[in-house]
């Protein structure tokens, strides 16, 4: 004789792992064939259905056995269901707006790398003596410390700073001419 739902959920609420495990291999596919047509999606059927049989050891001191076993567990799941939509909906209204700030980012993030390599790329067309000085004040360095790095004056540093920044304006006026 086969032991009914209500005995094994009330076994299983006791704490019978045996109990609990004939009650999933019986009711295993139900679970995933309803969660399945709640979502439409397997992969949140699946996600669905391991949710529900994670939590269920807890859930069955709830089943009080005025209903089938089965009804309850349906609503078991129906619940579940409803409670991911919910989530996933909180989540969506949560980060609205994100991917559109992640696009406009990586633009950014791509528009300043187009301008580093630019100027990189440009710096090499200055002679050495401009070059290095704009690099060091491009580093964040001081004229004052600038100087003292490259054995020269400060005013010359700021003359050269001047200098390199005047040439690389014409070079970028030459360039949009060209396009």
């Amino acid at each position: 004789m086969k032991t009914s739902d209500e005995t094994l959920a009330a076994a299983a609420a006791a704490g019978d792992a045996d109990a609990f495990r004939a009650l999933l291999e019986r009711h295993y596919d139900r679970i995933f064939r309803l969660a399945f047509r709640l979502t439409g999606v397997r992969t949140e059927a699946e996600d669905l259905t391991q949710d529900i049989c994670a939590a269920l050891p807890a859930r069955l001191n709830s089943f009080s056995a005025r209903s089938r076993f089965t009804t309850w567990l349906y609503r078991v799941t129906v619940n579940a269901a409803h409670d991911r939509r919910r989530r996933q909906a909180s989540l969506e209204r949560a980060s609205h707006g994100w991917g559109d700030w992640e696009l406009e980012r990586r633009a950014d993030a791509m528009e300043t790398g187009d301008r580093i390599d630019w100027l990189t790329e440009a710096m090499r067309a200055l002679p050495d003596d401009l070059r290095d000085t704009l690099a060091l004040v491009l580093d964040d360095m001081k004229h004052a410390e600038a100087a003292r790095v490259l054995g020269v004056s400060e005013g010359t540093v700021s003359w050269r700073v001047s200098e390199a920044r005047k040439r690389l304006r014409a070079l970028r006026a030459a360039e949009e001419v060209d396009q």
